[in-house]
């Protein structure tokens, strides 16, 4: 189960204004491809789950992360949600995103689990989106501050996964209300907005 507090930062500018606060905490940058499949008869999404392809596209160091997220709860700005993640070789996640039917003959835990446990007999390609990932460590968590590109529009989040998230989440608050950070929960996780081809209002 992966627990994480989501905050939704409401433009560009509270989104800039926050990493330069944060800019003696930041430790890395993350220009992410997120990609996502289903079974080619829906045996995911009629079980509220989704296979996913996260690339990470730094060019001295591309990474790719098949994950399966199932069942997601998203309240008061608390996301819960089964997932199950394992590194896979780049160049065989890119060839299976540009044919899903790879997928099937793919060596990899996760995509045996999807088969075994969902019965998935072929995949189909969702689409995907792009997200700019700044990682802050901050007072003892780690802050993953999002910019996330959808063929829509643009949109702000910041993620922090806790096992105390209330906790978390107080601390974040109190920090974006002292240095005048608008934001509000987050009410759609990011795959969800994708989904529905609009940023929520």
């Amino acid at each position: 189960m992966e627990v994480e507090v989501k905050l939704r930062l409401p433009n560009k500018s509270s989104h800039q204004k926050l990493l330069s606060l944060l800019s003696t905490f930041h430790t890395a940058t993350h220009h992410q491809h997120n990609t996502f499949f289903d079974g080619s008869a829906s045996e995911l999404s009629s079980r509220r789950a989704v296979l996913r392809l996260r690339f990470h596209e730094e060019t001295h160091l591309p990474k790719c992360f098949v994950s399966l997220k199932a069942k997601a709860v998203l309240a008061n700005g608390v996301s819960r949600v089964e997932e199950d993640e394992e590194e896979l070789d780049p160049a065989i996640g890119k060839a299976c995103f540009e044919d899903p039917k790879k997928l099937m003959d793919v060596d990899s835990r996760v995509l045996r689990r999807v088969k075994e446990e969902f019965g998935v007999k072929g995949f189909v390609g969702l689409g995907g989106f792009r997200n700019v990932r700044s990682v802050c460590e901050w007072n003892g968590v780690k802050l993953e501050v999002d910019e996330v590109k959808y063929e829509f529009g643009d949109m702000y989040e910041v993620e922090c996964e806790s096992i105390e998230p209330e906790r978390v989440k107080g601390m974040i608050e109190e920090f974006f209300k002292e240095n005048g950070i608008e934001y509000s929960d987050s009410v759609m996780s990011k795959f969800a907005i994708f989904r529905a081809g609009k940023l929520p209002s």
